[in-house]
């Protein structure tokens, strides 16, 4: 069974502490929190100062997506904050093994995002390393956007190489996920299911996660 993890970035920001309340009410596993600097992504969201604010009112693991040029900046505090998981960009990182020892040296979950035009073949020098890796289904640097089919055969690839060397690695897929795409989903091989506005442009925020975890 997936766990779920619903997206912020879709929540009413005018009402954050109510929002979250209302997920852990309905049954979600995790808080995914997207983390934008306008420059790695061409969209600006929150920074440091809210994720701890939300830290100290969760009682959801938080997930952080670094979606972020410089997330190195970010990991001492984040691991300060001992959130649960905490992925960065392959493609905004050149010193990737550092980076995940930094994560890993707070017994934090330390994973790897990719863009959709990313090839998961990038990851395998490090993928015995990764706790989890987060594969986007759409361009990072907004919500709302249309699922790219072409997720599933990098799922299915990133499966098989993780149970040769890494088999309790988990897969997180991110963007556009809907109860209409999450079962396929889940059968190439996803753990964790990031969904924003499927859930929090909803009326019944419970009835969509139980839809998605079915």
């Amino acid at each position: 069974m997936p766990k779920i993890a619903p997206s912020l970035l879709s929540a009413d920001f005018m009402n954050l502490a109510e929002e979250i309340t209302k997920v852990q009410i309905a049954g979600a596993d995790i808080l995914h929190l997207d983390v934008m600097d306008g420059h790695f992504v061409p969209n600006l969201t929150f920074g440091m100062p809210i994720v701890r604010q939300i830290k100290n009112i969760s009682s959801l693991p938080l997930d952080v997506h670094l979606m972020v040029e410089n997330p190195q900046n970010y990991l001492e505090e984040l691991v300060k904050l001992k959130v649960e998981y905490v992925s960065v960009h392959q493609e905004a990182v050149v010193h990737l093994h550092r980076q995940i020892a930094i994560i890993k040296s707070g017994n934090l979950k330390a994973g790897v995002a990719l863009n959709p035009a990313t090839p998961v073949e990038t990851l395998y020098p490090i993928l015995p390393d990764l706790d989890f890796v987060l594969i986007m289904s759409v361009n990072p640097g907004f919500g709302g956007q249309q699922f790219l089919p072409l997720v599933y055969e990098k799922i299915k690839t990133l499966r098989k190489r993780a149970e040769r060397v890494n088999p309790a690695l988990e897969i997180e897929v991110d963007g556009g996920v809907n109860d209409e795409n999450a079962p396929r989903l889940v059968s190439a091989g996803v753990d964790i299911l990031v969904a924003g506005s499927y859930i929090f442009k909803s009326e019944d925020y419970s009835l969509q996660i139980k839809k998605l975890r079915k």
